[in-house]
């Protein structure tokens, strides 16, 4: 059913996919970069937490070209799950869905920082079938289709696998969004040859494993939209991706975390193991 769908619904359109994200960005986001007043900047959940008029702009402009590009479709999207929460389950549904962030890394955002993403996934029944990751302020587009491997900027990445004795830089969940038996866990990765960070961007730290510039990410939540276009980039470029219990990561949520995606699957374990795994 995956294949079928691939082939005879997706079928050519992952350019015009690409297009549709380069044109919500060029008209919604980038003419507000290092733009914003600051009535046009919102707190959600906290300090770290951050919505302005560019996110809602993009998921508005993305979800009228992409359910128009597949009829049928649904979005799950950053904005409108904050909206409504029940928005969430329509990935459990059987309608194809897109699954949106319209700019990763909201806070590099406000603070003019390039360091942000439009993320974009199409997922059926759970399953990942493509994937986005545009940074508009870095001119860098990765696409990753299942099965079909990842490209940047049209040109193939690979993920690689560290050398021998290195050193394993690991992007990690912000302490702020860990509860304590997770920062125990993330602490697992304080030891020597393993040097964690707090992530920026979700999507380009995914973008950065599956490039090979680092070797892996250690994230203690799970929300689809800042996971599932990453994940399956790093898939598609040779990587590896598990919870802490073993189990795959399910964009349909439910997952024993942390969790991990690497350049290969002995860094994956590698990390598996130091954050609690069995």
């Amino acid at each position: 059913m995956i294949d079928d769908f691939l082939e005879h619904v997706l079928g050519g359109r992952t350019t015009e996919v690409e297009e549709a994200v380069r044109k919500a960005a060029a008209t919604e986001i980038m003419p507000r970069f290092r733009q914003l007043a600051a009535h046009e900047i919102v707190e959600k959940n906290g300090p770290h937490d951050l919505v302005t008029i560019a996110d809602r702009a993009a998921e508005a402009h993305l979800t009228a070209s992409l359910t128009a590009l597949l009829p049928g479709s649904v979005v799950v999207g950053e904005e409108a799950v904050h909206a409504d929460p029940a928005v969430y389950e329509a990935l459990r549904g059987d309608a194809p869905v897109w699954i949106v962030d319209p700019v990763d890394g909201t806070r590099q955002f406000v603070h003019g920082d390039p360091a942000f993403c439009t993320l974009v996934a199409l997922a059926v029944r759970g399953e990942l079938l493509a994937s986005w990751t545009f940074a508009p302020a870095l001119d860098e587009m990765a696409i990753a289709v299942r099965g079909r491997g990842a490209t940047l900027n049209g040109q193939p990445i690979r993920s690689g696998s560290p050398e021998p004795g290195e050193v394993l830089e690991i992007a990690t969940s912000h302490p702020d969004y860990t509860t304590p038996d997770q920062k125990r866990a993330l602490d697992g990765l304080r030891v020597e040859g393993v040097a964690p960070r707090p992530c920026g961007s979700a999507g380009l730290e995914y973008l950065s494993v599956a490039r090979g510039d680092v070797a892996g990410t250690a994230f203690s939540w799970e929300y689809a939209w800042d996971h599932a276009a990453g994940l399956l980039l790093v898939t598609e470029a040779g990587g590896a991706q598990t919870t802490v219990t073993g189990e795959p990561f399910r964009i349909t949520g439910g997952n024993a975390l942390p969790f991990t995606a690497a350049r290969d699957a002995a860094t994956a374990e590698r990390i598996r193991t130091l954050l609690g795994g069995a």
